[in-house]
């Protein structure tokens, strides 16, 4: 006659079902390095894709320099004769930003926009033209080139990690604000634009200064132009 007990040592089918149903399920190293190979590799080539598509891209968003709107009509105005200059600072924040999509005010920095215009005659040599400025108390602001400001601008913003490329297009579009004193302005092109940059006497921020005078040299004789 069959026994109606089962040995403890031995299992019925039902128990022996039930409890590997709950055992988890094993991976032969193999099958788990299939499944992190994919992964692993996805983001490899995420990473890849992502750096290259920033390597072209700029610093700070500069406005082209085609696009920069018209003085203002109230702008300071000197006539010599041949050639007329006019000029217009940056002042505020909100037209650095909208330019240069950084504060150049936090390096230091005051951008003085000037236009020349050829009235007529010969083409004008504009190499040895020399700009100075004074503020009321009669101190002298230092000019600098576009390439010591991007300096400036990114010490003072705290950049200092950055692909090499994203830095060189920021030049790129920087200096195409520089104004160019270079090659002889003539009565075809007649009007030439461009910043003129210049350095706070103590290298501080700038914040609303006064009695600015802006004077140009180099031509036999002076302009002057009273900026604020």
């Amino acid at each position: 006659m069959r026994s109606l007990k089962t040995p403890l040592t031995q299992k019925s089918p039902r128990v022996q079902h039930s409890l590997r149903m709950m055992q988890p399920p094993t991976q032969s190293r193999a099958a788990r390095h299939e499944l992190r190979f994919p992964v692993t590799a996805t983001c490899l080539i995420t990473a890849i894709i992502l750096f290259t598509a920033s390597c072209g891209a700029s610093l700070y968003k500069v406005k082209p320099a085609a696009l920069l709107p018209a003085m203002p009509a109230n702008s300071a105005t000197a006539n010599l004769g041949t050639i007329s200059f006019r000029a217009a600072p940056l002042l505020t924040d909100e037209q650095s930003h909208e330019l240069f999509e950084s504060n150049l005010f936090l390096a230091g920095l005051l951008p003085v926009r000037v236009e020349i215009i050829h009235n007529g005659g010969e083409p004008v040599d504009l190499r040895k033209l020399r700009f100075h400025l004074h503020d009321a108390a009669g101190i002298e602001w230092k000019t600098i080139s576009a390439k010591q400001a991007i300096a400036r601008i990114l010490k003072a913003n705290g950049v200092y990690a950055y692909n090499p490329n994203s830095r060189r297009t920021f030049e790129k579009e920087f200096r195409a604000y520089e104004l160019d004193v270079k090659s002889p302005l003539t009565h075809a092109e007649r009007l030439r634009q461009g910043f003129v940059i210049f350095l706070s006497p103590k290298k501080e921020l700038v914040s609303s200064p006064h009695g600015l005078v802006l004077t140009v040299d180099g031509l036999g004789q002076q302009a002057i132009l009273r900026l604020s």
